[in-house]
């Protein structure tokens, strides 16, 4: 129970509180939250991206793990892209996990990233003992997130990091590539080797709307260059921007094209765009 005192203000997984009351967990018993302890971190979303109210998801993590199938479901860029928006603005450390390399290679993919120094891991099916060990070395000793959208394979993660979760695993819808929703909340375990890992729902869009747009500009950094050439109070969205020169001398058409989406989502110009295309 929540000590009414608290208010409205809500509790998330990851939030680390005081407690009075019989805190022995036996029948009967009872407890109450009656401090919330100032937050480290806050990884939030918003309803859409014109909406600028925020909802925290999960409370003093330090790593974001973007989990992105390479196939069944295809991979989604601009959902990735908005993860990392998110990651960068919370102060979370993105690590990109690629699951199902034996379905689709994951080159591709890589090379949007790696101008970003993004860290990856990638993983197949079974998972291999070398795969599960990297990952291990990934998310010990760090409070960690899993995030994506429905069956690209979190749970299967979070069931290999510990056995004994037994957290649902669900599959692909054939007719739309997407996946069901097998886990309807967070769940946060402690892992074996220190740390934790935190599942989350799958997610088919992640609303930006409380993040400035110069906040979603700096998850760029790979188009910096190019828009310190860009005329003071640029909003990368009008036809003298001078990132169109730059990208098409240098390349990155792709991630130009993913945060002007953003930009013109933010600004209600593109509604449709929460990260569901691909």
């Amino acid at each position: 129970m929540k000590a009414r005192e608290l208010g409205r203000g809500g509790v998330v997984v990851g939030d680390i509180v005081s407690l009075a009351g019989d805190v022995s967990g036996q029948p009967g018993t009872l407890a109450r939250v009656v401090r919330v302890r100032p937050r480290k971190s806050a990884l939030r979303r918003s309803a859409d991206d014109t909406d600028p109210v925020e909802r925290v998801m999960i409370a003093n993590a330090d790593q974001l793990v973007i989990v992105c199938a390479l196939a069944d479901p295809p991979p989604r860029p601009r959902l990735i892209d908005r993860f990392l928006v998110a990651a960068y603005d919370a102060g979370l450390e993105p690590l990109l996990c690629l699951t199902k390399a034996d379905l689709a290679g994951p080159r591709e993919l890589l090379a949007a990233y790696e101008p970003l120094g993004t860290r990856y891991i990638v993983t197949g099916r079974p998972l291999t003992d070398a795969a599960l060990s990297e990952l291990h070395a990934d998310v010990n000793d760090r409070i960690s997130v899993l995030v994506g959208q429905s069956g690209v394979g979190k749970s299967t993660l979070f069931n290999a990091l510990i056995p004994d979760a037994s957290r649902a695993i669900g599959a692909v819808n054939v007719v739309t590539g997407r996946g069901r929703h097998t886990s309807s909340s967070a769940l946060a375990l402690r892992l074996p080797g220190g740390g934790w890992i935190i599942d989350t729902p799958g997610l088919r869009s992640f609303g930006l709307g409380h993040i400035s747009a110069d906040h979603v500009i700096r998850a760029f950094p790979d188009l910096a260059r190019g828009a310190e050439q860009c005329p003071p109070g640029c909003s990368h969205l009008e036809s003298r921007c001078a990132l169109d020169g730059w990208v098409a001398e240098h390349g990155g058409a792709a991630r130009l094209d993913s945060l002007r989406r953003l930009l013109r989502s933010r600004e209600g110009l593109d509604p449709a765009d929460g990260g569901d295309a691909g």
